[in-house]
């Protein structure tokens, strides 16, 4: 952890449970784990009043397929490439002597040196583009392409998204959603860090979800209802790992004269077609039925409000369940607005009621971190699961709720369980170092939560969150056990925040 005596071993660590999982002795970093500063190639430029032609001129000396376009101090303003000459110049017959300014792409997508290739990676599937600059202070310093990611990563991330958002059929997204699944297992091998890890499977589920959603509407005419598929659980905060079920649920906005009843019946059995569809997908239906073909969660804008408001004002244990579903709610597919304005309802809401804070806290510190005495290991004692501890429920889940309650307090919006912690702590004034603790306390627990789960998937056994954590090396249980101490201090923090008695 950042600032403690286990910063080099937690890295000695990751870099053994990487070693371990692709069964060879070698330590080199993994291909993608590589800094944007030892890839980065020299830019080509131009200023913004270069000639179309002059531009066109310098890309075919050099045979490149961009030109980055900067002022005078070399800040980038825009980016001109191969696409943009067909679809800006070529088809339109601009004139040539037209400056390069009037034709080049404005939307840029930046990354500092620091960077690594995955997070470049993920930024061109998020985005849907081929280049991402490099940039130190303001400059431009180069340029990575997807080809020079290509060149690291046998799959082409990348092609896989535009291969899930041009796909036609059902058929088609099965095999696509095994595809991502290999990606993911193959990026696990390479030793790529847990949240870059977890948030690509979360970024291509969510462009097949997309697509799932796309083909079944596409077949419906639905006048003027105004509807968002919303993301929920793991999913909604970006966490999903290599085995998720589904968590979604629909808020719409009924058309003048006509009632949220008349709407959820039309409604209904597409998100039916939609959940089976991803059940087919590998995405297993909930068996809590949290899904949007339920009626409880295919709501209008004021009956999610009054859900939430009926949760918050009971504060039963029921309620507080639902809270630690619901509340992390991400719009996936629609008009994001409704998602939006319910978020800001929801957060003025609660961020005030000392009250429902305290019950969440009360409930969160319930579950505690699974140390006994002499800080050793507190395993379940019997049953099919004895001598085992889970790592989501005992380990994960603790720094989910504790950075849900932070977020809700401080009126943070975002749902991820790293953003929660890092912009609550900034509002909070909390120690950034003793933050980052946290923060890479909860991605070991993941990162083996998804070693856990490749080795089962690679034995042909189900894939869940139990391990014994005396099957893990001397190191790796070193790392653990200061992990579920970060935990312990996360929720002591809380006690002290909300008054919570025996919780020490």
């Amino acid at each position: 952890m950042p600032g403690s005596a286990t910063d080099g071993a937690r890295t000695m660590a990751d870099k053994a449970m990487a070693l371990e999982t692709r069964g060879t002795c070698a330590a080199e970093t993994p291909p993608m784990d590589r800094l944007l500063s030892t890839l980065v190639r020299e830019p080509v430029t131009c200023l913004p009043d270069a000639s179309i032609a002059s531009v066109l001129q310098t890309m075919h000396r050099y045979a490149i397929g961009s030109i980055v376009v900067v002022d005078q101090e070399q800040r980038p303003i825009g980016i001109f490439t191969l696409h943009d000459l067909l679809s800006r110049v070529a088809l339109p017959q601009r004139n040539l002597t037209e400056p390069i300014a009037q034709v080049m792409t404005r939307d840029l997508t930046t990354l500092p040196p620091k960077a690594t290739a995955y997070e470049a990676a993920l930024a061109m599937v998020r985005h849907g583009i081929r280049h991402v600059l490099v940039v130190d202070s303001g400059r431009l310093i180069g340029v990575i392409s997807e080809k020079d990611l290509f060149s690291l990563q046998r799959v082409s991330m990348r092609q896989l998204s535009q291969d899930i958002k041009n796909a036609d059929s059902l058929e088609s997204l099965k095999q696509f959603s095994a595809e991502v699944r290999t990606l993911a297992q193959s990026m696990l091998v390479q030793g790529v860090a847990a949240e870059q890890l977890t948030q690509f499977i979360a970024s291509l589920n969510d462009l097949l979800t997309q697509r799932l959603i796309d083909l079944e509407f596409r077949q419906e005419e639905l006048g003027a209802i105004r509807l968002c598929w919303l993301a929920l659980g793991s999913e909604g905060r970006l966490e999903q790992t290599l085995s998720t079920d589904q968590d979604n649920g629909i808020i719409f906005e009924p058309p003048a004269g006509t009632t949220p009843e008349a709407v959820r019946e039309r409604l209904l059995p597409i998100a039916k077609r939609i959940n089976l569809a991803l059940d087919a997908c590998g995405f297993p239906l909930c068996k809590g039925d949290i899904m949007a073909s339920n009626p409880q969660w295919c709501l209008s804008a004021a009956e999610w409000r009054a859900k939430f408001a009926a949760w918050i004002d009971s504060g039963s244990p029921e309620a507080l369940l639902h809270g630690s579903i619901f509340f992390d709610f991400r719009p996936l597919h629609g008009e994001s607005r409704l998602a939006a304005e319910l978020r800001a309802w929801l957060m003025s809401r609660v961020c005030t009621n000392r009250r429902f804070l305290h019950q969440m806290a009360e409930n969160a510190l319930r579950n505690r971190p699974p140390l006994g005495f002499f800080r050793d290991f507190a395993l379940d004692g019997s049953g099919e699961h004895r001598d085992t501890i889970d790592l989501k429920l005992n380990g994960a889940t603790l720094f989910v709720d504790a950075a849900r309650i932070l977020s809700l307090q401080t009126g943070v919006p975002a749902t991820n369980t790293a953003q929660r912690l890092r912009l609550s702590a900034d509002k909070m004034g909390i120690d950034r170092d003793e933050v980052e603790s946290w923060i890479e306390a909860f991605y070991f627990i993941q990162r083996l939560r998804l070693r856990n789960q490749h080795q089962q998937n690679l034995h042909g056994k189900p894939m869940g969150n139990r391990i014994n954590p005396y099957a893990l090396n001397r190191l790796e249980r070193h790392i653990l056990k200061e992990a579920f101490r970060q935990a312990k201090a996360l929720q002591a923090r809380l006690a002290l925040d909300y008054q919570v008695a025996g919780s020490g």
